[in-house]
């Protein structure tokens, strides 16, 4: 999946944590806030690298002038979108990015950590140092973020930490059905790392602010699980709804959490 952004071959040796970000045109309408938090966040951890991985071929000489002007290490890699015929949803963009990017972490460099985040995501600019004080004695975190449409939720792609080994025995996937149902990448993840006894941390770790559009956000600070949040995102539950899924062809844990969000008012 890599492709014509990613320049050299050899691998870099000084890289300790990939921060990785899937995007698009459309996506990157707060690519300015996005760029200054992430000039913040490399500041503060200088061993790290902003890995954006596009589809658009034409918006590669832009992410570059991106990262130049804003004196950020880092590089654009693009990669193609690989989908059966009859699908059509945005999530196999969004997979294909972040594999692209797995790929990248572990045959371009020798970093410890991938930190996966979403293009219209703003973290606390000790992002990494806390990530990395979470992991311990874990192989995935999720730091919790708002959901577009939605509530809170724990376990998405908007900031988790994966650690190097961790990296080595997944892929990140998704899967659309004729139906037009979806189980998302994070899904995926999720039960596959439940297969492999993977130990996996989920919180509200750090300050993050979710973009609707460009002005428009909502914010996560950090704070306790709740025992609501708790039972629901239990490794256990989130394994058995996501084989569920994949059985009825219907993705379960999107749907109730999009009732119980509603019903407890917690929409956006």
């Amino acid at each position: 999946m890599l492709g014509e952004g990613q320049s050299g071959s050899r691998m870099d040796k000084n890289i300790d944590v990939v921060v990785g970000v899937p995007i698009y045109r459309q996506g990157a309408y707060i690519i300015d806030k996005f760029l200054a938090n992430q000039r913040e966040i490399q500041r503060k951890y200088p061993s790290s690298e902003l890995i954006f991985a596009t589809n658009e071929d034409d918006f590669i000489g832009e992410l570059e002038h991106f990262l130049s002007n804003w004196g950020l290490r880092g590089k654009v890699i693009f990669y193609g979108t690989v989908k059966p015929a009859y699908a059509h949803d945005n999530v196999w963009n969004v997979a294909c990015g972040r594999e692209t990017i797995r790929q990248y972490t572990l045959g371009q460099t020798e970093a410890r950590y991938l930190l996966s985040l979403d293009a219209d995501v703003i973290c606390d600019a000790d992002v990494i140092k806390i990530m990395e004080r979470e992991i311990q004695g874990y192989k995935v975190v999720f730091s919790g973020c708002a959901i577009h449409g939605l509530g809170i939720g724990m376990a998405g792609g908007g900031c988790v930490m994966l650690t190097r080994d961790t990296l080595e025995k997944i892929k990140f996937r998704c899967i659309e059905f004729k139906n037009g149902e979806v189980i998302f990448e994070d899904n995926l993840l999720e039960m596959d790392l439940f297969k492999l006894g993977s130990r996996i941390k989920k919180g509200f770790f750090l300050h993050t602010s979710h973009y609707k559009n460009e002005n428009e956000a909502r914010h996560v600070i950090p704070h306790p699980v709740s025992t609501y949040h708790r039972i629901i995102n239990s490794a256990f539950i989130r394994y058995l709804l996501i084989r569920a899924s994949l059985f009825v062809k219907c993705n379960i844990p999107w749907r109730l959490k999009v009732i119980v969000d509603r019903l407890r008012g917690d929409v956006w």
